[in-house]
């Protein structure tokens, strides 16, 4: 292996004007010859840092097309060579550029397929496997392809020869399905069947019972997943998510009838790859729940498949109820003692049938931290408070009753339970009080609900103790909720400035919280502006800190030539920072409290109306500030219902569209509204995983409301 002339021209490059996800490119050189250096583990390192720079969390930079010439050179000369073409294949299998022409990174690699093809016939085959998803990705049709096609004749391993298969089927999905369908027959590697299957699927080709057949023999496929297409992990939950993808009736019954084998199966790790693929299920089809939920109970056999499947099932909530006998004996398990399994069955009772779990709860208290987490959490606007329990209240005073015990999240948690329940907590108040010292912010925010509509003498007592620790240091949530009791103002104003005039993390709070108060906050105008000129950056916290200083000014004075230029230096800002996009979100937001004040951000405002996540508060500030003859609500409603499709901002469009009124909805909008109303397939499909589906429901109702609304009725 002559190592000799792989680094020839190296030094040429300005490699420090080029940029790579850490910035100057200048260290590339250095890594790559580390690289292929003698020293294992400084080549090891080199890797990783490459990894890093380069291929960052699958952003491709102006370096890493620069550095896949030398890249290729190392490879074909037999250095690493399974490891370097990994790292090829997946800058050729990016999209996600910066900084960088769209596809020249691609391109780059494709221009090295002459050294990399090669690779195919390797001795080795790991190479040959990972050279064929590599050369596949340079989408170079017809150089790679009939290369492909030629080791497909010749290829004898069976994991090299499924990833040929998969190659050939990315480049020609037509194709890839002809072959795939002469090796479904069991005589073949179950490597080669599950690429068939794979790629069968790629190519839209009907769903067939020798697929049927072929997959359900390949279970448990786990041990068939490619470390190479991480997004097809899970075999079984990858097939499923295609079939539904699909979006057709009949290919969800086949869906479901996969799970329904897999958790019927006699095999635990079957049914756990069933769960697996019901899990996915329930995430992307808004009929999975009712469809699969008798299924899951079935498949829960011993505690070990209750434990497993309690996450999903507490996802799902009411709709899950027919599976709360499957879990109320293992959330009922030894109160007295710690028992992780039975806190997660009690945490997804609680979520499933919150009635019967109370009790559980309460003989458990400081002992179910996941159950209490989940009762604690019923917090969001779409849900309504935990039910309230005398039993449960009286464990939640006795645990207040020694703050000095409770740790982590117990605090806010044992709060947020008294603070749903309102006046029903009233008991409580003197626990809450005392427990101020120790934990002012989560407490007080208990008493402001529990005391605000509660006995006159109890809410007395409350605002004795709020005045007692108003007056210390660092007491701003005592003194907000004294001031929302009792209107006592002076402490909070002096809290608020302490926090202004300290700056840092504290700002941000704070400037909510004068801006909440309007002109009786005036005396704060000099600390808010203070605060501004002490902010810099193009960071997220930056941004978001003059955005929040913006519009506390706005709402305190009224100023609007000050906070326009404010919120247009957020705006040219966050230009520079591709991270800044939600930050741009939050000032055009605020943008829209401005009205017509509003106007001169209109043309940023205009600007990132093609940004799906922007778009959305973009519409909503425009429909706000622009002179309403200018603007074109039709088109508006297209950006907005764009951003509701592609799962960028749906909350934000459905407001979007609110502001806009019906009458900016063609009928081609009000036909694609109703599609996302009524339709399977769930439009918030990321996010966090425990409110997915919430989040989703919450928005069907809310596109429902809008579509009532329309002039002319819409069939689903």
């Amino acid at each position: 292996m002559d190592l000799v002339h792989l680094l020839d021209g190296l030094d040429v490059r300005h490699w420090s004007s080029l940029s790579h996800a850490y910035g100057s490119a200048e260290d590339i050189p250095d890594l790559l010859r580390a690289l292929t250096g003698a020293d294992a583990d400084a080549a090891d390192e080199a890797l990783s840092e490459l990894y890093g720079s380069v291929l960052h969390q699958g952003t491709v930079y102006a370096a890493s097309a620069e550095a896949v010439p030398f890249l290729a050179e190392i490879a074909a000369a037999g250095h690493r060579t399974a490891d370097v073409l990994a790292l090829l294949g997946g800058m050729a299998e990016s999209e996600d550029e910066y900084g960088v022409a769209p596809g020249a990174v691609r391109a780059a690699v494709a221009d090295r397929l002459p050294l990399l093809l090669p690779l195919l016939a390797s001795p080795e085959p790991e190479v040959r496997r990972i050279a064929a998803w590599a050369v596949s990705h340079t989408r170079a049709i017809a150089i790679a392809l009939p290369a492909l096609r030629a080791r497909w004749e010749e290829e004898p391993e069976p994991a090299a020869r499924a990833e040929v298969l998969a190659g050939i089927a990315r480049l020609d999905p037509q194709g890839g399905a002809a072959a795939a369908a002469a090796v479904l027959d069991p005589s073949q590697p179950a490597e080669v069947r599950m690429a068939a299957v794979f790629a069968s699927l790629d190519a839209g080709a009907p769903w067939t019972e020798p697929m049927h057949t072929t997959m359900l023999s390949l279970l448990p496929a786990d041990h068939l997943r490619s470390d190479l297409d991480l997004e097809r992990g899970e075999p079984l939950a990858a097939v499923i998510e295609a079939l539904l993808g699909r979006g057709r009736r009949k290919e969800r019954k086949v869906a479901f009838a996969l799970i329904d084998a897999a958790l019927h199966d006699a095999r635990a790790e079957v049914r756990a790859e069933g769960l697996w693929a019901a899990d996915r299920a329930c995430m992307l089809s808004r009929s999975a729940p009712r469809r699969l939920v008798w299924n899951l109970r079935a498949a829960a056999v011993d505690e070990e498949s209750v434990v497993v499947m309690s996450s999903l099932l507490g996802r799902l909530g009411s709709v899950a109820a027919p599976a709360a006998d499957i879990l109320a004996p293992l959330a009922g398990r030894n109160p007295d003692h710690d028992d992780d399994h039975a806190d997660r069955a009690l945490a997804a009772l609680v979520l499933v049938a919150p009635a019967q779990s109370t009790p559980l709860l309460a003989a458990g208290l400081g002992r179910r931290p996941r159950a209490l987490d989940a009762a604690a959490g019923f917090r969001s606007p779409e849900d309504s408070a935990f039910p309230y329990d005398g039993e449960l209240l009286d464990a939640v005073r006795a645990r207040l009753a020694r703050p000095e015990a409770l740790s982590g999240n117990e605090p806010w948690q044992l709060t947020n339970l008294l603070a749903g329940w309102g006046a029903e907590a009233a008991p409580a108040l003197p626990e809450l009080c005392a427990a101020l010292p120790h934990f002012p912010a989560q407490a007080a925010r208990a008493i402001a609900s529990v005391a605000a509509d509660c006995a006159p003498a109890d809410r007395a007592r409350a605002v004795t103790s709020l005045r007692a620790v108003a007056a210390e240091p660092g007491a701003l949530p005592a003194a907000k909720v004294l001031h929302d009791l009792d209107g006592e103002i002076a402490p909070l104003l002096h809290c608020l400035e302490q926090d202004l005039r300290r700056g840092a993390g504290r700002l941000r709070d704070a400037a909510r919280m004068a801006g909440a108060l309007g002109p009786r906050a005036a005396a704060l105008a000099p600390a808010l502006r203070e605060a501004l000129s002490g902010t810099d950056g193009d960071t997220t916290p930056a941004l978001d800190t003059d955005t929040a200083l913006a519009e506390a000014l706005w709402r305190v004075t009224g100023d609007a030539d000050g906070v326009v230029a404010v919120l247009d230096s957020v705006f040219a800002r966050a230009e520079q920072n591709p991270w800044s996009r939600w930050s741009v979100v939050r000032a055009a937001r605020t943008t829209v409290l401005l009205g017509p004040a509003g106007r001169p951000l209109a043309a940023r405002l205009e600007a990132v109306l093609d940004d799906p996540a922007q778009a959305p508060a973009a519409v909503l500030a425009l429909a706000a500030v622009a002179e309403p003859a200018s603007l074109d609500r039709t088109a508006l409603a297209e950006a907005a219902l764009r951003s509701a499709e592609s799962d960028a901002d749906p909350t934000g469009a459905c407001d979007a569209l609110e502001a806009l009124g019906p009458d900016a909805l063609t009928s081609d909008h009000v036909r694609r509204l109703v599609a996302l109303a009524d339709g399977d397939a769930r439009v918030i499909r990321s996010g966090v995983e425990e409110r997915v589906i919430r989040q989703d429901e919450a928005f069907r109702n809310r596109a429902r409301v809008l579509l009532s609304a329309c002039p002319e009725p819409a069939a689903p």
